[in-house]
């Protein structure tokens, strides 16, 4: 009886998802990336997602959740928030932190500047 349980926990332990493995795929089954990129980097006028604090996505996430937007760009936000889970929640902002682009394993950085005089 114990071998048994030990090899259940064995491999339950082997092909459980991580968090950030529920958070990718929650993205691309909510299709989060139309807006926000398949690489979180935003798009137009979308934000990024890409290496975010977790708790102020987190924040940003239950907020949508509770129907409420600070602008009108946010509020398209309440439809997708409105089925999400806790656990989701949690699942998609430790995938947003932990981002790292899989093509050449970098992170997103939002340090870069753009300023000067164009080169001209």
């Amino acid at each position: 009886m114990r071998f048994i349980l030990l090899l259940f926990l064995t491999f339950t332990s082997i092909f459980a998802e991580t968090s950030y493995e529920k958070g990718k795929n929650l993205y691309i089954s909510h299709a989060c990336y139309a807006c926000h990129g398949h690489k979180l980097e935003g798009i137009h006028r979308y934000s990024y997602l890409a290496n975010r604090a977790k708790g102020y996505m987190s924040y940003k996430l239950k907020h949508f959740r509770e129907r409420k937007a600070d602008t009108q760009q946010q509020e398209m936000m309440i439809n997708f928030a409105l089925g999400l889970s806790d656990e989701d929640i949690d699942d998609l902002t430790t995938y947003f932190r932990d981002y790292i682009d899989e093509d050449n394993g970098e992170r997103y950085d939002d340090s870069y500047e753009t300023y000067g005089d164009g080169g001209s």
